[in-house]
């Protein structure tokens, strides 16, 4: 994999010698390639293209800051015991963390420039999808959030991963018991799915599906609804082949339970938001 694209010269003031790396990239990337995506689903709408890059800011900043809460949330142990890395760290980005918090400031964008929210929750779905799909390309890059051992065909090993997938670091910080016959066939860096691109290819098939239904003739919000539901359910399967060390209920992990609350708001909200029966319109 690709963990670092390059290092800044030296020279630099402040930033010499920092690494840019292939998450950092994709990050960026996913924040324009929403941005783009809702610019032109505002200027079809009749709305004023640029408001696009002040949802993108506020869901950089909201994205960031939430994402980093999330985590340290999750691990207040180590915040007590040495809080400066893990506030600081590079890594440590949890998505739902930052969606809520991106969400948040978003809407507040939306209430403060007087814009229809639902209009403006469906215009900005297509984005969200694809951006996801961007972001986890990142994460693949940089061999985080991969899944369990495995010896199918698609199985890809992350021997500079962050961290490796190696044998150890698997049944140590994820208590997954190893197949002896995977360590005797590869060593001690095997093979896992490639959870990342699970992610990718569903979510890029939930764009291309959100961009072909976008213009609909239900309610507004209907759409964003329907992105809610369709990316909890692809997150709720994925999470069974994750490697996590955060099971919650059982086998579900902590991210399973926050998706199924996600799909079942975007259920009820996509039913509520449909039009009325003819008939029940009549009687009104």
């Amino acid at each position: 994999m690709f963990p670092v694209l390059f290092r800044l010269p030296e020279s630099l003031p402040i930033l010499g010698g920092a690494e840019i790396t292939t998450f950092g990239v994709c990050m960026l990337l996913a924040f324009l390639t929403a941005g783009y995506v809702t610019r032109a689903e505002l200027e079809r709408t009749g709305h004023d293209p640029n408001k696009a890059w002040d949802f993108v800011f506020m869901a950089v900043i909201g994205g960031i800051v939430g994402a980093r809460l999330y985590y340290i949330g999750l691990n207040w142990q180590r915040l007590v015991e040495d809080p400066v890395p893990l506030v600081f760290a590079r890594g440590g980005l949890v998505w739902y963390g930052g969606f809520i918090l991106a969400t948040a400031l978003v809407i507040w964008e939306i209430r403060r420039s007087k814009l229809p929210l639902g209009k403006m929750a469906d215009v900005v779905a297509p984005g969200l999808a694809i951006a996801y799909a961007v972001g986890r390309i990142g994460c693949f890059l940089v061999g985080d959030d991969w899944g369990r051992p495995t010896d199918s065909w698609v199985g890809i090993a992350f021997p500079n991963g962050r961290p490796p997938t190696r044998v150890d670091i698997i049944e140590r910080d994820f208590g997954i018991a190893v197949d002896p016959a995977l360590v005797e066939k590869y060593g001690q860096i095997v093979p896992v799915h490639p959870t990342q691109l699970y992610e990718v290819g569903m979510s890029t098939l939930i764009f291309f599906l959100l961009w072909r239904i976008r213009d609909h003739r239900h309610h507004p919000g209907w759409l964003f609804m329907v992105w809610l539901a369709m990316a909890g359910m692809e997150r709720f399967l994925v999470e069974f082949l994750r490697a996590k060390d955060d099971r919650f209920i059982g086998m579900l992990t902590l991210a399973q339970c926050i998706s199924l609350s996600i799909v079942a708001v975007g259920v009820v909200g996509s039913l509520r938001l449909r039009p009325p029966p003819q008939k029940a319109r009549k009687r009104a």
